[in-house]
């Protein structure tokens, strides 16, 4: 499955330190994140990483596209309420997830609960909404 990662500022840690603790599951899959994010995770756990821009240059919008054409089967977008200036791409990923049946956690608690679905392969019929699914994810043009 290709997973994609990212994290507003005020949640980065949480998502590292989330990876960290799952990264024996993160180690099946691809994994697509927005640079800083990407960039973190990756030197915590040594999970390979295919990167987007930055969040705010245009990642989040990378990380639509593929949800849009179905390259991405799950979104781990760790957000933070308490900043309103964040809500606009938080709610475009989501609503573009809720348009295309991608399943989509906003905070930790979520993402576990998708993350033991993954595991168990209660997310495998992602495979027949994406019978294209590649392990790698970096051949699709960044728009």
């Amino acid at each position: 499955m290709n997973i994609a990662l990212t994290a507003h500022d005020g949640k980065k840690e949480l998502m590292v330190q989330f990876c960290i603790a799952y990264s024996g599951i993160l180690a099946e899959h691809s994994i697509i994140a927005t640079s800083s994010t990407g960039k973190l995770v990756q030197e915590a756990t040594g999970l390979p990483i295919t990167p987007c821009m930055s969040g705010t240059q245009g990642g989040t919008q990378q990380i639509g596209v593929r949800i849009a054409y179905n390259e991405i089967d799950l979104v781990l977008f760790f957000s933070d309420p308490t900043r309103p200036e964040n809500a606009g791409d938080v709610n475009e990923i989501r609503r573009l997830c809720d348009l295309y049946s991608v399943p989509f956690a906003s905070n930790a608690a979520t993402a576990e609960v998708l993350i033991h679905g993954l595991r168990r392969g209660d997310l495998d019929w992602r495979n027949i909404v994406n019978p294209k699914n590649k392990k790698n994810t970096s051949d699709t043009p960044d728009v």
